[in-house]
């Protein structure tokens, strides 16, 4: 049997290719495939036009300019993707900021030699459609046992934490914390899609989005207005690892330090990567799921901070 010769163009594509056997059939990614570490060295086969070196504010105007002028944030290399001859293209038509639009994907495949070159296109705006996309991703490399066995491994870790924490709150008497989580600091975007499921899961009741929602934007002014304030706050800024977000520690305490919500009060803000988490709607999603456990309930996950520990961490706010 021919293997085949797969091209992913995302990193959660690539994550989920893997997971589910078939990382050698890979013969091309994207420039923001980072994990699993072994898949590092394969040909790239997209670049961001926009610079992440800037502050957030910068990177928003930057790509806010780019998308005004109807152009892409990413390109493909058309000379890299016809060396790897793919059969199937694994893209997103999700977020035109998150990767590569989905017509210049279809546009660059016309042109391969292989016309016969399969599309998966995953547009994930709900747990659900990540658990679906990975079964797509399975029967689309001939892989769909294995991607049933990652599935239930993910339904059993979810359901433990979904356990534990109902356990946690029964015992304790306490209510679920009201949570915000925060995509980007600036402007300052919340998080949507999957995030209000995670966090109820998790143990909390979430703020301002539902399930399937957009990253709403919101002003300093509606900020200071939420009612119910957070008790807890997550911010996990899309494409930013930890220490990225640590770089721009006085743009969140200028964010937040004004905000009288119980979260700034007592501790109670967090920062994640939010890079290889959270905003990566892949295997790692149930990763993701446990650090948020985590930060709502300490001492009931303390072994799941741990476990995470390199992944999110506490934030003190400078004062003003």
């Amino acid at each position: 049997m021919t293997t085949l010769r797969v091209a992913s163009l995302l990193p959660s594509a690539t994550e989920m290719v893997c997971a589910v056997g078939a990382e050698e059939t890979l013969v091309g990614v994207s420039h923001e495939c980072d994990w699993p570490p072994s898949i590092v060295g394969r040909p790239v086969l997209t670049a961001s036009k926009i610079g992440l070196s800037a502050r957030s504010g910068q990177i928003d105007r930057d790509i806010r300019a780019v998308l005004k002028d109807a152009l892409a944030v990413y390109d493909i290399d058309e000379d890299a993707l016809a060396a790897a001859r793919p059969d199937v293209i694994v893209t997103q038509d999700l977020c035109d900021v998150c990767a590569v639009s989905l017509d210049d994907v279809v546009a660059a495949a016309r042109k391969l030699a292989n016309p016969d070159v399969s599309i998966v296109n995953l547009r994930p705006l709900r747990l659900a459609d990540i658990w679906e996309d990975i079964r797509r991703v399975g029967a689309a490399l001939d892989r769909g046992r294995e991607a049933q066995a990652v599935l239930a491994d993910m339904d059993r870790r979810v359901e433990a934490v979904r356990e534990r924490a109902a356990r946690w709150l029964e015992r304790t008497g306490d209510k679920r914390p009201h949570v915000l989580t925060i995509e980007w600091l600036d402007p300052p975007m919340l998080g949507g899609t999957w995030m209000p499921e995670l966090i109820a899961i998790a143990g909390g009741a979430p703020l301002v989005t539902r399930p399937g929602d957009r990253a709403p934007t919101l002003t300093h002014e509606q900020l200071i207005g939420l009612d119910p304030a957070p008790d807890v706050v997550l911010v996990k800024p899309c494409g930013f690892p930890l220490e990225r977000t640590v770089q721009e520690a006085d743009a969140l305490s200028s964010l937040l330090s004004p905000m009288r919500w119980p979260a700034v009060r007592e501790g109670a803000v967090f920062i994640a990567d939010g890079n290889a988490f959270f905003n990566r709607p892949g295997p790692r999603i149930v990763d993701s799921l446990e650090i948020l456990a985590a930060c709502l309930h300490p001492v009931a996950f303390a072994d799941m901070a741990r476990r995470h520990a390199g992944a999110f961490r506490r934030f003190g706010i400078r004062a003003r």
